[in-house]
C-alpha cells in the first residue's frame, strides 16, 4: 500500500513526465517556427505574439516568414511564432476563437465574419491582388476553356468557405453558372492538390505558387485565369483585389496599439525590402525545405507572384468595394447585409510605419 508520501512523488512524476512530454511535441511540430525576441531590445524577452497563416509555404504570405529570416520581428523586440493551417479559413478560425493573436489569410473574411458580428480588420495589406490561379486538369484542357463550362465540374478549393471557395463560386456567377452547378472540392494546396488533379478527384481547381509552378513543370494542367498580378485582378474581378494580409481582432489591436504598431513596423520593412530585390534573393532567404530541391523553379514562382505586393502596407483605395462586390454577387448574407468597409481595415499603423 502506497503512503501518501509515496503517492504524493508518483504524481509530480507523472506531472513533469506529462509536461516533458508536451514540450518535446511542441518542439517537434514542424507547422510553427519562432523568431528568438532577442534583437534591438536586448533582453531576450520579446512580446511574445502568435500568428496563424493559412500556409506558411504559400508565395502569397511569404511576407510572414521572410520577416522572420529577415530578424525584423526580433528587432521589434517582438517574439512571434509562426503557425500554419493548410486553408485561409482555418486561421480565421483560430483568430476568433483566440488561439492566436493574428492570423496571415485574405483580407476577404473580415467582410464575412462582419456580417457574422464578429470585429475583425486587416492592419497591414500585403498585396493588392489574389494570387490565385485557376488551373484545369490536361484531361480537360480542350473543354474547360472559360468559366462558363464549370457546371457540372468538380472544382478543387483549399477549403470550404475559404477565398478560393469565394473567388471560384464568383468567377461561376459572373460567367451564368450557378453555385449550385457544380461542386467544391476541399483538397487543400500543394502535393494534395496536385495529388487530386492527377487522379481527377478534380477537373480544374484554385491554387497559388508554388503550387502552380510545379503543376506547370510537370505538365498536369494548364493556366486558365491567372489573378497573381493587378492586371490580371482587373480582367477576372473588374478592380484591385486585396488579398493575403495580417488582420486581427478590432478589440485586440485596440488594448494592444504598441504591439501592433511593432508589427506593422517590421512587416512594411519586408515589403520594402522585397521591392528593392530580386525573386532569387528573395528566395534565399526562405527555409531551404520551401524549395522542394528545386530553387529556380521556386525563385521563378516568387517572381510570377511578386507583382501582387504592395511596398508600403497600405490598402489599395478601391480594394474594399471591389471584395464587396465580389461577395455580395454569390454570398447571400454579405447581399443582404450592409457593410461597414471602415471598420474592415485600419491604415493607422502601417502609415505611421516606416519602411
Amino acid at each position: 500500500m502506497r503512503t501518501p508520501r509515496t503517492a504524493r512523488y508518483a504524481a509530480l512524476a507523472t506531472a513533469a513526465l506529462l509536461a516533458l512530454t508536451s514540450l518535446t511535441a511542441c518542439a517537434d511540430d514542424a507547422s510553427s517556427t519562432t523568431s528568438s525576441g532577442s534583437g534591438s531590445k536586448g533582453d531576450g524577452k520579446g512580446v511574445k505574439v502568435k500568428i496563424m497563416v493559412g500556409g506558411l509555404d504559400k508565395v502569397i504570405y511569404l511576407p510572414a516568414m521572410l520577416t522572420q529570416r529577415l530578424g525584423y520581428f526580433d528587432a521589434e523586440g517582438l517574439d512571434v511564432e509562426l503557425l500554419s493551417e493548410p486553408a485561409g479559413v482555418q486561421a480565421e478560425t483560430a483568430l476568433v476563437s483566440g488561439q492566436v493573436q493574428g492570423a496571415v489569410g485574405f483580407y476577404d473574411h473580415t467582410l464575412d465574419l462582419q456580417t457574422k458580428g464578429k470585429h475583425v480588420e486587416s492592419v497591414v495589406q500585403f498585396s493588392q491582388a489574389p494570387g490565385e490561379v485557376e488551373v484545369v486538369s490536361k484531361k480537360h484542357a480542350d473543354d474547360i476553356t472559360s468559366p462558363k463550362d464549370f457546371k457540372g465540374r468538380k472544382l478543387g478549393i483549399t477549403g470550404l468557405g475559404s477565398s478560393t471557395d469565394f473567388l471560384s463560386k464568383y468567377l461561376a456567377v459572373k460567367n451564368g453558372v450557378n453555385v449550385s452547378d457544380f461542386s467544391p472540392v476541399a483538397v487543400g494546396a500543394g502535393p494534395t492538390f496536385i495529388s487530386a488533379l492527377q487522379k481527377g478527384s478534380i477537373d480544374a481547381g484554385m491554387t497559388t505558387d508554388p503550387t502552380v509552378a510545379q503543376i506547370l513543370r510537370k505538365d498536369l494542367g494548364k493556366v486558365l485565369i491567372d489573378m497573381r498580378t493587378p492586371e490580371g485582378s482587373q480582367e477576372a474581378l473588374g478592380g484591385p483585389y486585396p488579398s493575403s494580409s495580417l488582420y486581427m481582432q478590432t478589440e485586440w489591436a485596440n488594448s494592444h496599439k504598441d504591439t501592433v504598431q511593432k508589427l506593422a513596423n517590421a512587416f512594411v520593412k519586408t515589403l520594402t525590402w522585397m521591392s528593392t530585390h530580386s525573386a532569387t534573393q528573395i528566395a534565399d532567404k526562405m527555409p531551404a525545405d520551401y524549395s522542394q530541391g528545386d530553387k529556380k523553379l521556386y525563385a521563378g514562382a516568387i517572381k510570377s507572384t511578386l507583382p501582387m505586393f504592395t511596398k508600403d502596407g497600405v490598402m489599395p483605395p478601391d480594394g474594399p468595394a471591389t471584395v464587396e462586390r465580389v461577395l455580395k454577387a454569390f454570398n447571400p448574407n454579405i447581399k443582404n447585409a450592409t457593410i461597414d468597409l471602415s471598420k474592415t481595415y485600419t491604415t493607422e499603423f502601417v502609415k505611421k510605419a516606416t519602411g
